[in-house]
């Protein structure tokens, strides 16, 4: 095949969720640039692997400065393979600018999917996963941390964030300050590693739990803001207004009732009396 651009998704804990297509990009390299070569070189051992490529560190420091070089190797035929220390590359993690240089010089890229620690905690949560956004790490500071915690005070979404484990009490009493104690929550750490566990519970609970010390490495799954209640006014409206176009009173307030979770007859008397008022 011609030169390409590989983002292999590495295991984020057992070593035995590397995937065969992983295991032949690692064999078949000519270059890997690795977030860690310490740890590409410990998972090729532990695959039992030889490595024959060209092993280059590219980490958050240096990867805007070598970007450009390793999109010129795989531009002359090169294989080049990028890795993270664990789960999918881009995903807060390097790879990013590589991915960026190599659709400006028109250069392929390939993705070899594999585990991630984001949708595993996901999954795991037990909140809805119908819709979700990945936040990563939040600032360190407080105000920083407060202020990114306000932008997502409307957020409906699921929220999956990052956090280091030393952090994790102050971030979930800060989420619980200002999201409210009793929104859901659940804490994963060490995912498909021996001691894997996950919490869940009200984000007040999971900060008490948190404040004895948390190890390991830890994804936090937050329920979104729940939708408001419509008010029984914007029901009659919205019920008239269907009424309006055609559709029978009934049939139209035993929908929203259903939907809102009104009683039905509540519903059905107030837009009897508005459409009375109207007349």
């Amino acid at each position: 095949m011609t030169g390409r651009v590989v983002l292999a998704a590495t295991p984020i804990g057992n070593a035995a969720d590397a995937s065969a297509r992983l295991r032949v990009a690692l064999a078949e390299a000519d270059v890997i640039a690795a977030e860690d070569t310490r740890r590409l070189r410990d998972l090729a051992r532990r695959l039992d692997i030889e490595v024959r490529a060209e092993v280059l560190a590219v980490h958050d420091h240096n990867e805007r400065d070598r970007a450009a070089s390793l999109v010129e190797r795989a531009a002359a035929g090169a294989l080049v393979v990028l890795v993270s220390d664990a789960g999918m590359p881009t995903v807060s993690d390097p790879g990013f600018r590589v991915v960026e240089a190599a659709a400006a010089a028109g250069v392929t890229v390939e993705v070899l999917p594999g585990p991630s620690a984001v949708l595993t905690a996901l999954a795991l949560s037990g909140l809805p996963t119908d819709r979700f956004c990945f936040e990563g790490f939040l600032p360190r500071k407080d105000g920083e941390r407060a202020r990114a915690l306000a932008d997502l005070a409307t957020e409906p979404r699921t929220m999956v964030f990052f956090e280091a484990p030393h952090r994790l009490d102050a971030t979930l009493a800060a989420m619980a300050d200002a999201w409210g104690g009793d929104r859901l929550a659940a804490v994963s750490r060490e995912l498909t590693k021996t001691h894997e566990e996950t919490r869940r519970g009200t984000l007040a609970a999971l900060a008490a739990w948190a404040a004895d010390g948390v190890r390991g490495e830890i994804v936090v799954t937050v329920a979104g803001r729940p939708a408001e209640a419509p008010t029984m006014d914007a029901l009659v409206a919205e019920a008239l207004a269907r009424v309006e176009s055609g559709e029978r009173a009934k049939d139209a307030v035993a929908d929203l009732a259903a939907t809102a979770g009104v009683p039905r007859r509540e519903l059905y008397g107030a837009v009897l009396a508005a459409r009375q008022g109207a007349s």
